[in-house]
């Protein structure tokens, strides 16, 4: 990436990203916090090879909502075809929809597709659920504000469909895709990678063909007040194309899906393969090609056991989100060899024993990650869960 490129898609974002007013902290202050984004209900269960039944996924999203977590991942709105564990998200998030899992913090649904023709379902859905709730009074009720009603119905799609004629944010108008205040917030997340090879794997195109298509989520998404996020897959290791992945390109990757729209940038470590100095070189990286670190988010998988440590770096490079899956639940089925996502209940541990705040229950979530292993007959691949267990009943 060339300095002129730098400096011209910096002065972009700086533009679009007013100066923060926060001091570096570092990893050891007891007046930080860190945000955990839980996948497990996504990226965690997309590998089983067994069907589960959709209750147990339900159940493990409310469970997972009574820990403190604020950011839940909780199904993936993908062709049941190529991933055919998520074929039942749509029934997970009715469910969340008509019955909110309760919680004593304010929950964001975060919902991953590959395309926009999934808005004319939504739509449907959408209406047909305001009608309803519309029917249900004796008394007509007060005409819906902009908050009010469920959000984000996305069918299943298979991902090279092109967006189709009827545009469902038009119709839609400025509906926000959240609930009435104190109610769960919906957020949908895009998917692209750091190589050729893993992009045409996982989604049968090209890396600039990923982005065109993601142009009309952008648009339809804003016109919504819809929040995006964007994974990049296989920024520190690709199964096709090694483990030296060019830091620049994912850079590159990364400014365009900001100037795109993207609220936030989930950078993967798909396979496991990054390692402390390249996790350092990558976000060094990012940072000189003038991105905010409070837009990153670090999705760590631990194939080789680097997953802690490589969370650490990044906590010392200003990173305070971060991507785990309860019981170290996971895997990615395009990449061969990738074991499961970091474990949530080992990432708490860590932060808590940095003195930082998660606000999560690592009692409560230890339970889940031996209930859920148990449930797919698997096993719980939590160091620190296994352990607070024990402690627990002496």
């Amino acid at each position: 990436m060339s300095s002129k490129f730098i400096c011209l898609r910096s002065a972009r974002l700086a533009a679009r990203y007013p100066c923060h007013r926060r001091t570096f902290a570092s990893a050891a202050s007891s007046r930080d916090a860190v945000r955990i984004v839980e996948v497990g209900p996504r990226d965690g269960l997309q590998n089983e090879k067994k069907a589960i039944p959709v209750a147990t996924k339900i159940e493990l999203v409310e469970r997972l909502a009574r820990t403190g977590l604020r950011t839940i991942e909780a199904g993936s709105f993908v062709s049941p075809k190529w991933t055919p564990q998520m074929a039942n998200s749509s029934e997970i998030l009715e469910h969340v929809l008509r019955s909110t899992p309760q919680s004593s913090v304010p929950i964001t649904y975060q919902w991953l597709l590959p395309n926009v023709k999934g808005f004319d379902s939504f739509l449907k859905m959408w209406n047909a659920q305001s009608s309803t709730a519309q029917d249900a009074y004796p008394t007509p009720p007060p005409s819906p504000g902009p908050d009010d009603g469920p959000a984000l119905n996305i069918s299943s799609e298979d991902p090279n469909a092109m967006p189709s004629a009827t545009s469902g944010a038009e119709a839609m108008g400025k509906e926000r895709a959240s609930c009435s205040a104190g109610g769960p917030v919906h957020e949908i997340s895009i998917f692209t990678a750091a190589t050729e090879s893993f992009t045409q794997k996982n989604t049968n195109c090209s890396i600039a063909e990923s982005l065109k298509r993601f142009e009309p989520i952008m648009s339809k998404a804003k016109e919504m007040d819809l929040k995006v996020r964007a994974y990049i897959s296989v920024a520190l290791g690709c199964p096709y194309e090694g483990p030296d992945v060019d830091p620049h390109k994912v850079a590159e990757l990364a400014v365009n899906l900001l100037e795109m729209g993207a609220d936030e940038i989930s950078v993967a470590d798909t396979t496991g393969m990054g390692t402390a100095p390249k996790t350092a070189e990558l976000l060094k990286t990012l940072n000189a090609a003038g991105i905010d670190k409070h837009d990153l988010a670090l999705h760590f998988h631990d194939t080789y056991g680097m997953a802690l440590v490589n969370s650490v770096v990044a906590l010392e490079h200003g990173i305070r989100t971060f991507d785990a899956a309860v019981g170290g639940l996971g895997g990615c089925p395009y990449s061969p060899g990738a074991t499961g996502n970091v474990a949530t209940e080992d990432l708490v541990h860590l932060f808590h024993s940095l003195g930082m705040k998660t606000g999560v229950n690592m009692e409560e979530l230890s339970e889940i990650g031996e209930w859920i292993s148990a449930e797919l007959g698997r096993s719980n691949e939590s160091s620190a869960g296994k352990a607070t267990l024990a402690q627990m009943r002496k």
